[in-house]
């Protein structure tokens, strides 16, 4: 089946890091099986979730080996490569294509403010060092150079980048967005927006943290979007919200990595100076996490993963 490209839930994956600081590779590995089997459409690496910004570069790389020989051509992996300069960006980007990954996510770091022109040279750049799709990243509230409108537009000319990531809970922006790029650039949502209305506006899926933790759930609500199930996606979406309002008080590979703890996957705590999840917030992790479907509270037999007995998604099958 070939390639038609990236859609659905692509959970944002967590970096576990041992004490020494190695990548835990075992515990990386079943997650990302268990997703699959989950029924997701994808794994991003090294994103926010990810703690890209905390890990050094043989990390990540390392980070991205495991994941792709995990994923084992089931699913598309994307992996992320931020910098602050066009020249380690294209190292970085050249490297995950070699390592096989299957598109890039580009984030753009940045000290001093960056001019518009600045920031499109960085992400053409990336672009034009590799075969790969690129998913342009675009968070207004933690990045101190952002993509404006009329980067974006400019950027969506580029044969290549043909996604883009949004995390400003501006929904209006996001259908600005929508119709600036004319469909030469499909959008995904972040954990920020609420993924149900970003579907209802033309959205392609969502890379998210939380689709680590209910991934079952996850799927079941894009398939409800894609089928036009407006009112079963919503009453879906309204349960897998509470999750989201929780991961928004707390430091958020904090909430993934602690709601997989409890989940059985020993991926440790957020790398300092960050800190773990607290108590209350372990405890209401833990509260919504098997409320998301209040009708099911029982494991899905064959799964780590607590939630409903949603539909299953057809078999993804994944042609480079």
């Amino acid at each position: 089946m070939a390639d038609t490209g990236f859609h659905g839930v692509f959970p944002y994956l967590v970096s576990p890091v041992s004490a020494s600081g190695e990548i835990m590779a075992e515990v990386l590995a079943r997650l990302c099986d268990d997703l699959i089997g989950a029924g997701v459409h994808g794994l991003t690496a090294l994103g926010s979730t990810g703690e890209f910004a905390y890990l050094s570069w043989p990390q990540r790389r390392r980070v991205a080996e495991v994941v792709v020989g995990a994923a084992r051509g089931r699913v598309p992996v994307v992996a992320g490569v931020a910098a602050t300069t066009i020249a380690d960006a294209v190292f970085q980007a050249r490297e995950m294509q070699a390592l096989g990954c299957d598109g890039i996510l580009a984030v753009l770091e940045a000290y001093f403010p960056i001019a518009d022109d600045g920031v499109y040279s960085y992400f053409a750049a990336i672009a034009e060092s590799v075969a790969l799709p690129i998913v342009i990243y675009t968070n207004p509230n933690f990045q101190r150079a952002d993509l404006s409108l009329p980067v974006i537009h400019r950027l969506s000319r580029i044969p290549n980048i043909r996604y883009l990531k949004d995390a400003s809970t501006n929904t209006g922006r996001l259908l600005s967005i929508i119709n600036q790029v004319e469909g030469r650039m499909a959008v995904f949502a972040a954990s920020a927006h609420i993924p149900a209305c970003v579907m209802l506006i033309g959205g392609k899926g969502w890379m998210a943290g939380p689709a680590c933790v209910v991934p079952r759930q996850s799927v079941g609500l894009y398939e409800r979007c894609r089928r036009g199930d407006w009112n079963g996606a919503m009453d879906l979406q309204r349960k897998l919200w509470r999750i989201n309002e929780v991961f928004a008080k707390y430091n958020l590979a904090a909430c993934i990595k602690g709601g997989l703890e409890l989940q059985g996957y020993p991926v440790g705590a957020p790398l300092a100076p960050q800190t773990p999840l607290p108590p209350a917030g372990i405890g209401e992790v833990r509260a919504n996490s098997a409320r998301s479907d209040p009708s099911v509270e029982t494991e899905i037999p064959g799964s780590p993963f607590v939630g409903p007995h949603l539909p299953s998604a057809a078999p993804v099958v994944y042609t480079k």
